[in-house]
């Protein structure tokens, strides 16, 4: 966790530990120090159980998005997002640590059971984990793929075909060299209208 402060004079934030640094303090110590005392962290009411799960009731919307996130040293978290918010101030619902579909749907269900079924539309990837948390968790939601990864299948799937066409139109080109070479011609590809042969067009 990095804590930045405003200087006074100064526009851009500067972390903790730079002060640290120019103060020749321990920047661990000091950071800690921010997170104890100056940030109101042991004040908040979800200290206790922050380092493992997060909700905001008061962020739920109709529209919401579920996907993982992956923060510092590879730790996977869970976030829950309302989409009206674009991003912005009351964007996060919930964040949970891990991928596990069970502790997902534990959490969920701490949000009021009526707010949860005003919610008709949740997008989410396609890993199976995030829609067995959803379904309980929300019942009346619609399950939407997230376009993105419905994409990228589209353009793997275009790949794989296109890899397999490039393959045969190599062995295509080789065996007519070969047969040219035999008969003492010289072979002439097939060259399309934009200049390109057919082992060209499917790099």
């Amino acid at each position: 966790m990095q804590i930045f402060y405003k200087q006074q004079a100064e526009t851009e934030p500067v972390s903790l530990a730079a002060i640290a640094r120019a103060n020749q303090l321990k920047p661990k110590e000091v950071e800690q120090q921010g997170k104890d005392h100056l940030s109101g962290f042991t004040d908040w009411e979800q200290h206790e159980h922050a380092e493992q799960w997060m909700l905001f009731p008061q962020n739920l919307g109709p529209h919401l998005s579920i996907d993982e996130v992956a923060l510092t040293n590879g730790e996977l978290w869970t976030t829950l997002t309302n989409k009206a918010a674009h991003g912005k101030k009351g964007t996060l619902v919930a964040m949970i640590q891990g991928t596990k579909a069970s502790d997902m749907a534990h959490v969920f269900e701490k949000l009021p059971a009526g707010a949860r079924h005003t919610v008709t539309e949740v997008t989410l990837d396609m890993a199976a984990t995030m829609e067995l948390a959803i379904k309980p968790s929300f019942p009346r939601a619609k399950l939407v793929t997230d376009r993105f990864h419905v994409q990228q299948l589209v353009s793997e799937a275009a790949q794989d075909i296109r890899i397999e066409l490039r393959r045969a139109a190599l062995k295509e080109e080789n065996d007519h060299l070969k047969l040219a070479r035999k008969a003492g011609k010289a072979y002439t590809p097939i060259v399309y209208k934009n200049g390109d042969t057919t082992k060209q067009l499917l790099a």
